[in-house]
């Protein structure tokens, strides 16, 4: 069966378009991932493509991504916490739900790793999950529990009146210790444990890394020559 000469053309002029329109997408594509020093994914470079005024689906920038070669930057190793049952295992109080109505209700902390060619270092933060405010942070060569004794003292030194919160983690070592739980009971919190090995019990703390390691790190490692300047 033949087709008529001006569906064909018309059908042409659709390839034309879609041709066109992937050309365009490639430069800005190549253009923002440039821009962030190759830090940025599918779903950054995605993102970034909607503030910029393109209509596009996410498939279609994953696609052409693919086809660029492009791929942003992933940590080589990740810092794992847990060392079994070391000492108290609390409830999983929180149970993912991270609502909240107001500050001081929630709290949540995790360690993340950071690899540089002089070595690595340790980022031990508290998060408030009503505001996303940095509640207090310690970074350290070593993930020890004097960095988190000292997280924990600038803490309670700008915020005493605690009694009520609810303190969020997974379940590492730090967190099992007889010391922190002491610290926590002493000023009326209440602490919560993701469970082993679930890193969507505690995704607050997971989307918070991932953001700062894309925005500081991932790509930039050479611009720190040393801790003190990544301090």
């Amino acid at each position: 069966m033949g087709m008529a000469k001006s569906t064909y053309y018309f059908e042409l002029s659709k390839v034309d378009l879609v041709d066109e329109r992937n050309i365009q997408l490639k430069e800005e594509i190549q253009k923002i991932f440039t821009e962030h020093k190759g830090r940025y994914g599918v779903r950054r470079v995605y993102q970034e493509l909607l503030n910029r005024g393109f209509i596009v689906n996410h498939k279609r920038v994953q696609r052409l991504m693919k086809i660029m070669g492009l791929a942003g930057k992933r940590p080589k190793e990740k810092y794992h916490s847990y060392k079994g049952q070391v000492g108290k295992i609390a409830d999983n109080i929180i149970n993912r739900d991270f609502s909240t109505t107001a500050p001081f209700q929630k709290w949540t902390t995790d360690v993340s790793q950071f690899n540089f060619p002089w070595g690595k270092c340790y980022l031990s933060p508290i998060l408030d999950m009503n505001t996303n405010e940095v509640i207090s942070y310690d970074l350290a060569l070593r993930p020890n529990l004097e960095q988190i004794s000292r997280m924990l003292d600038r803490a309670f030194k700008k915020y005493p009146n605690l009694s009520g919160l609810i303190f969020h983690s997974d379940q590492g070592w730090q967190y099992q210790h007889k010391y922190f739980r002491n610290a926590l009971k002493e000023h009326g919190i209440i602490q919560s444990m993701s469970r082993k090995g679930n890193c969507y019990d505690n995704s607050v703390m997971e989307t918070f890394f991932g953001r700062l390691k894309t925005e500081i790190y991932y790509g930039c490692e050479m611009e720190y020559p040393s801790f003190n300047a990544f301090a």
